[in-house]
């Protein structure tokens, strides 16, 4: 399923309970469909599928928020490390086609072996460490 149209668009339409901070050009929310405790998406206002169709103004808002979306979780869930990912056109995953940057805390033991993190989209490549 991929939603492009912004008046169908979820990320347009968010309910303001939900959101959590907030700037002129941005939004963070927790996922709602999260993969970890505190699973948080940053989103811009504006509706655009891509990064790279993000002002200077626009991304500056988006990295402001990612920080504080990072302190905000650790100091409420105090998560070990974080995953930060951006699925940019349906090729890479992306099924809501509205920008929005996934912060994932991460917690030790959460996987068995973390290594390679966003590489396990390849699982096949994943762990470049067993082929040097």
């Amino acid at each position: 399923m991929e939603i492009t149209d912004h008046h169908t668009c979820p990320f347009c339409t968010l309910d303001s309970n939900r959101i959590i901070l907030s700037n002129d050009h941005t939004v963070v929310i927790r996922d709602g469909f999260p993969v970890s405790k505190g699973h948080t998406l940053i989103i811009p206002k504006r509706h655009i599928a891509s990064l790279f169709e993000a002002t200077a103004e626009e991304q500056a808002s988006l990295l402001e928020l990612l920080g504080l979306a990072r302190q905000q979780l650790q100091e409420e869930l105090k998560p070990n490390a974080f995953n930060i990912g951006i699925n940019d056109g349906s090729a890479a995953g992306q099924t809501v086609m509205h920008l929005h940057i996934h912060l994932i805390p991460r917690y030790t033991g959460d996987q068995p072996d973390p290594r390679g993190g966003v590489r396990w989209i390849f699982p096949d490549k994943a762990a470049y460490w067993n082929n040097a």
